[in-house]
């Protein structure tokens, strides 16, 4: 489920644009689709899937895919926050990127690696990201209350190679053209104006062509 921009609130609480970059860690189900979601907002730098919240030893696909690992999948999104705020990465997450009311999965995706989550690093973050989950349940925004979890992000794991930018270079495969292609034509329909200009030339019908 995604809802339109006009039901999403602005965060009422944010951090300070204070002109240097930064960092968001989050899960949202399945990598390859969050990645693209915020490979095409204006003030992201730099996308990377990887794994969160588990042991070092098992961040590795085939130990996560299992389930038993602890880890999530995520993305590690870098940006500068003179362009884009931590609280709009936010909003774009919790309307556009994925479902925050489906505990531990997404879709068909199922298992606690598939689970909504914000790996925060500092106070200020955590407060920040509460205080919207608050707000965006208050307002009803969505039917049912949210359910994704706050954790202290401990490490960033990168995943395997073959992960990274994957929905640009496989745009054809049919994991990506079911579940990834719907959430980057929503995002262009309802954030165009938060689109880096390479995506918003090419329109949302192509804009996983693209990379950062």
């Amino acid at each position: 489920m995604t809802v339109p921009r006009s039901r999403f609130p602005d965060p009422e609480v944010d951090l300070p644009h204070e002109g240097q970059p930064t960092r968001v860690v989050l899960a949202g189900g399945c990598f390859w689709c969050v990645e693209a979601v915020f490979l095409a907002i204006n003030g992201v730098t730099s996308v990377e899937s990887g794994y969160a919240g588990g042991k070092p030893g098992t961040a590795n696909y085939d130990a996560v895919c299992s389930g038993t690992s602890g880890h999530a999948e995520v993305v590690d999104v870098h940006y500068d926050p003179s362009t884009v705020s931590f609280g709009e990465l936010l909003k774009v997450f919790f309307s556009v990127a994925h479902d925050p009311t489906q505990l531990n999965r997404q879709g068909n995706d199922r298992g606690t690696q598939y689970r909504s989550a914000v790996f925060y690093e500092t106070s200020e973050q955590k407060q920040v990201a509460e205080a919207y989950i608050r707000q965006l349940d208050a307002a009803g925004v969505y039917p049912e209350p949210i359910v994704t979890r706050l954790e202290p992000l401990d490490a960033f794991h990168p995943a395997e190679e073959y992960h990274q930018n994957f929905v640009a270079r496989n745009p054809y495969q049919p994991y990506v053209m079911a579940a990834a292609v719907p959430k980057i034509e929503k995002l262009a329909a309802n954030f165009a104006d938060r689109l880096k200009p390479e995506y918003a030339r090419q329109g949302s019908d192509q804009s996983d062509d693209h990379t950062a």
